[in-house]
């Protein structure tokens, strides 16, 4: 019997769903905020589908998380005024996968086509991707995500109305080998599932918080880890639920406890076969020019491109200083304080982390973010600012290095940004910055709790 993770060619999909007997099978797409989509297809279907393509409903390029229409914020792709029609979809044959809790059954990841490539997530990585290779590289990375555990079930947490919610151990209790080994099955039963869906956990620990894990996912290449980073978010949540417990990749869900983080490790190779793009031993932290210049390139484009690695309304409560995240476009060797984290090591481990992105960032769009604004430095031969030695949250930096305090204010920096169109095109760039003003302004429609407590009696 074939094993999904070699199929490649629309042929091995055929065979594979032959060899299985299957009469229907599942497809899946990421949407802007970074949700899964899809659906089960007859094997008749299926078969089409892998030689033509498919349709499927753009109105997934037209509606946030909540299903909820965008209106009245500019989007001109799809909406009211075109009658929602179905967009093209390709079929990915080499995303196979089984689905662990649905024997026999397989999973392959599918992208949109044609015009609404422009605006796909996972068309707009492929396209940097792309660049990257045509300027002579391999692009390296890989995700860690942090996540916090409840005993909480769907149905719970909306009768709680999200409030006092329990996680499902207490304390502050980081890289605990009690909780670990308590919690033992939970554990190895999500390892294992990271291994049956190939996005396979390099480490996993507790973070400091109740309930809270880190996982780290092994490094491959970029296209890839970012498919996997994608289905690991997915499938933990379902892991979660079938374990009568949730899962939550929030920015920050307490203002007593750090925000989840979503960080990126990322390096490149030579396509020329001399390995290592990042290494060079003759220089200081085994920095080459290459490595400076992507650095630069990140650090100069963060406040342009933030909208694309913080998303969500959420995010922006997690860049406070003292609980972990950047507040700054700031860089630093081994310095966690920082939003670029550079690892000096050997060619196969020299590397940064950008560690500014947070848990609930679209795995896709923060990648291509982070890509490219590292390919436009080497373009430019730009050059980093001084680096940061210490607390970085402790020192002043140049006005140039702050960053947006709010979704609005990223989005419209992003709208402003000539390197984000030359990078990822005008129509990616002002779909996606109005479908982030969209969330903005749905937040603006409701008083929150530090608004009545604040101002109802004493204003």
């Amino acid at each position: 019997m074939m094993n999904p993770r070699d199929v490649k060619t629309i042929q091995d999909a055929m065979r594979i769903v032959e060899e299985r007997g299957l009469t229907h099978i599942k497809v899946g797409l990421f949407d802007t905020d970074g949700v899964m989509r899809g659906k089960y297809m007859n094997k008749e279907k299926f078969f089409s589908s892998l030689e033509s393509g498919f349709a499927f409903c753009d109105v997934v390029l037209g509606w946030d998380s909540n299903d909820k229409l965008y209106e009245d914020v500019g989007i001109k792709y799809t909406g009211w005024h075109t009658g929602y029609p179905d967009a093209p979809v390709r079929v990915l044959p080499h995303t196979c996968r089984d689905i662990p809790y649905e024997p026999g059954m397989l999973l392959f990841v599918c992208e949109f086509s044609d015009a609404a490539a422009k605006l796909c997530p996972r068309n707009t990585l492929s396209r940097i991707l792309e660049k990257a290779a045509n300027m002579g590289f391999k692009v390296n990375a890989a995700f860690e995500y942090e996540f916090f555990l409840f005993n909480e079930t769907p149905k719970s947490v909306r009768a709680k109305n999200y409030r006092d919610l329990e996680p499902i151990t207490p304390g502050n209790y980081g890289y605990s080998m009690i909780r670990s080994s308590t919690h033992s099955d939970l554990y190895h039963s999500i390892i294992e599932l990271s291994q049956q869906m190939d996005f396979p956990i390099e480490g996993l620990h507790t973070e400091t918080g109740p309930g809270v894990m880190e996982a780290a996912l092994a490094v491959c290449e970029a296209g890839e880890a970012a498919d996997k980073a994608a289905l690991f978010k997915t499938f933990t949540k379902i892991w979660a639920q079938k374990n009568d417990i949730m899962a939550t990749f929030m920015a920050k869900w307490s203002n007593d406890y750090p925000g989840q983080s979503g960080h990126i490790h990322i390096s490149l190779d030579n396509t020329d076969g001399s390995g290592s793009a990042f290494y060079d031993a003759s220089q200081k932290h085994n920095m080459s020019d290459i490595q400076r210049h992507f650095l630069a390139g990140q650090q100069r484009l963060m406040p342009e491109l933030l909208a694309m690695m913080a998303q969500s309304v959420n995010a922006y409560s997690r860049l406070v200083p003292g609980f972990w995240a950047p507040t700054d476009a700031t860089w630093g060797v081994e310095n966690r304080t920082t939003a670029l984290r550079v690892i000096p090591g050997s060619s196969k481990s020299q590397r940064i982390e950008f560690r500014l992105g947070s848990a609930d960032a679209n795995p896709y769009i923060a990648l291509a973010a982070v890509l490219g604004a590292g390919l436009y430095g080497i373009e430019h031969k730009l050059e980093p600012e001084a680096q940061v030695k210490g607390n970085a949250y402790d020192q002043q930096h140049p006005k140039s290095l702050s960053l947006p305090q709010s979704l609005s204010a990223a989005a419209y920096a992003l709208t402003k940004s000539e390197a984000a169109r030359s990078l990822f095109g005008d129509e990616f760039v002002d779909h996606y910055a109005a479908t982030r003003e969209w969330e903005q302004r749905e937040f603006n429609k409701h008083i929150t709790d530090w608004e009545m407590q604040r101002y109802f009696e004493i204003i």
